[in-house]
């Protein structure tokens, strides 16, 4: 049938309303000349790069930096209320007066760290002056503090974050804050975009940070065992405390209930340690090398969809560096053994994934492509054959995690590795985020956003590092964990995961593409 000319002239106009329908079911907005060059200059960034560090809170390393939200002064400069940081008893209405000592390492509390028991009810400097009352150097290791999936939600106590001395393990340790200057990871600040308004992507410790990292949601078992879960109050944000609890955070650590790995509905929030070696969890005697023991309730392989899937599935290169892992496979001692390298088993989060199970030819090969070693990163730097995507996991004596690596060593290393990057042939189109999984039980002034119900938690510290990153720049947008997701995902235009969060930022305003300047 011949075509009208008005059905002729409707044609164009109906095309273009297709196009735009699907512009916008796309990007989630009408396409534009502004969308469209900033995803062009995107394309400039071809390797990016995550260095994922451990346990500090942004305060604690970063909050006397000069025009960041700080401990002392806020983005505009204005002198903090320091009152507005007093920690409340477990009562949620006392005020302290003075920091509870060290409660889980007692010569701590009586020795080096003695003075924090005697220190006024508020944040403190760790590193101050010699020769003051308090002072301790960042090269010392402090002792580690809890920092769990519950524990964590009842410090914040609905925002206020006044309760971390009342629910730490570690007492007035948690309130401890350095003079970040000396880092090398500050001067690099300086030179860069430091993000002062991001936040760990889930409540508690690192095992959930890390899969929340690679995939935006919590692992679940399936009919676990009835002893693996907690005990919660009716609202599902706080443990059930023993009958013998101490009342007050001056005079004993909380003993719970049942403060275990799991949700009372099954998710894994607390540390578990995976199904496949390298894992905390040996090898039955007689069994499978390659497995741990599955009669100590390993978690069970996950099967959900990971950025390493979406990348995969829209071949796109990527690999997850850790240090010590091949010498983890080669010599269990190693794990979880201080002065040795230090593995961190729940530091691999794609090792809990059943696309990487060793006893079958699919999941060795997957390994082998995936799952590499800091000496396979070194040399990738060298050669300029570094994968789109790059994850560095730093060995457990290297990560700067409290009780585990002081600050300055860690501090070195990652440094030391971005000089190398910046070495790298790759450097001229790469971008490389610094960041932690999340705060250690350690206090930050800031309130997390509402989120959901496994998130975020505490701000961390967030270095964008690149030939296009702004210059002396402090980032103040809302960004959290998924936001480096997002950041991967608009970069290569894959499906996104589902748990990514729609407020969070996408990291792109760390960028001015339009002065490449080294």
């Amino acid at each position: 049938m011949r075509a009208t000319r008005s059905s002729r002239n409707k044609l164009p106009k109906v095309l273009c309303l297709l196009a735009l329908i699907v512009s916008i079911i796309s990007t989630g907005a009408p396409a534009s000349g502004k969308t469209n060059a900033r995803e062009t200059a995107l394309r400039k960034i071809r390797t990016i790069v995550i260095l994922f560090e451990e346990n500090r809170s942004f305060d604690n390393l970063y909050g006397l930096y000069p025009g960041a939200n700080g401990v002392l002064r806020d983005a505009q400069g204005r002198p903090a209320d320091m009152k507005a940081y007093r920690q409340l008893d477990r009562d949620g209405l006392t005020p302290l007066g003075h920091l509870p000592p060290i409660w889980n390492t007692p010569a701590a509390a009586t020795g080096e760290l003695g003075f924090i028991a005697k220190m006024p009810d508020g944040p403190f400097r760790i590193d101050a002056p010699e020769g003051t009352a308090s002072s301790m150097k960042p090269d010392r290791i402090t002792p580690d503090l809890v920092h769990r999936f519950y524990n964590n939600q009842m410090q914040i106590n609905g925002g206020r974050n006044n309760m971390f001395a009342a629910w730490s393990d570690a007492g007035g340790l948690c309130m401890g804050y350095y003079d970040g200057s000396s880092m090398q990871m500050w001067k690099l600040a300086r030179k860069y975009t430091l993000a002062d308004n991001f936040f760990m992507g889930a409540f508690g410790g690192s095992f959930l940070n890390h899969i929340w990292l690679i995939s935006a949601r919590a692992p679940y078992f399936t009919d676990a065992p009835a002893d693996m879960k907690s005990a919660v109050d009716s609202k599902g944000t706080a443990l059930a405390l023993a009958p013998d609890s101490p009342a007050s955070a001056l005079s004993g650590p909380a003993k719970y209930a049942a403060d275990k790995p799991l949700t009372p509905d099954g998710y894994a929030v607390n540390t578990m340690q995976p199904s496949f070696q390298p894992s905390g969890i040996p090898p039955a005697q007689g069994g499978n090398q390659a497995l741990a023991d599955p009669a100590k309730n390993p978690l069970p392989p996950q099967d959900y969809r990971t950025i390493g899937d979406a990348l995969s599935d829209k071949g796109i290169s990527w690999v997850w560096y850790s240090g010590a892992w091949n010498e983890a496979l080669r010599d269990r001692k190693i794990i979880y053994q201080p002065g040795t390298s230090n593995f961190q088993a729940h530091h691999q989060p794609f090792n809990y994934f059943r696309r990487f199970d060793p006893t079958t030819p699919a999941g060795a090969e997957q390994r082998k492509l995936h799952l590499k070693d800091y000496a396979d990163l070194q040399e990738a730097i060298r050669k300029g054959t570094l994968p789109a995507v790059v994850f560095y996991k730093p060995e457990g004596k290297l990560n700067q995690h409290p009780g585990n690596c002081d600050v300055i060593s860690a501090d070195r290393h990652v440094a030391g590795l971005v000089r190398e990057l910046q070495k790298s042939p790759q450097w001229k189109h790469m971008a490389i985020i610094v960041t932690y999984d999340e705060n250690g039980g350690l206090w930050d002034h800031v309130a997390p956003p509402s989120g959901d119900r496994w998130g975020p938690g505490m701000r961390i510290p967030a270095i964008i590092i690149s030939p296009f990153a702004r210059k002396h720049f402090v980032d103040h947008t809302y960004y959290d964990t998924t936001s480096i997701l997002k950041f991967i995902t608009k970069r290569f235009g894959l499906e996104p995961l589902a748990g990514v969060r729609e407020k969070a930022g996408d990291l792109v305003n760390a960028f001015d593409f339009a002065k490449e300047k080294k």
